[in-house]
């Protein structure tokens, strides 16, 4: 293999990384990236979708595109998709639903 799939395979492992350290702070101190802060409702429940989808991308890219043609893996790797869309609906469904600028409502004025 050539040294392009390493970059690519340490490229991958970092972004994985990154995502399920982000699903960890939420679920443990509630701390989301500030880019999307405003939009995030339920931080817990974000972080534990983005967990999941890191996971899932985990199981998917490792045992199946990085690891080479292996059709004993196939459930797994298709098992590693499914779960990173599941992790993916779940994050959705912690954040607030309508445009990406949502206003916060002002609730002062009660």
């Amino acid at each position: 293999m050539g040294s392009t799939h390493w970059y690519l395979v340490g490229f991958a492992t970092l972004a994985v990384t990154a995502q399920a350290g982000l699903g960890i702070a939420a679920i443990t101190v509630y701390w989301v990236p500030p880019w999307i802060r405003r939009r995030v409702v339920r931080p817990k429940l974000w972080g534990w979708g983005a967990l999941a989808a890191a996971v899932g991308m985990s199981l998917y890219m490792f045992l199946g595109p990085f690891r080479g043609p292996d059709i004993g893996m196939a459930p797994y790797v298709l098992g590693g998709m499914v779960l990173f869309v599941a992790g993916q609906v779940v994050q959705m469904l912690g954040q607030r639903p309508g445009s990406r600028d949502a206003v916060l409502p002002d609730t002062e004025a009660r």
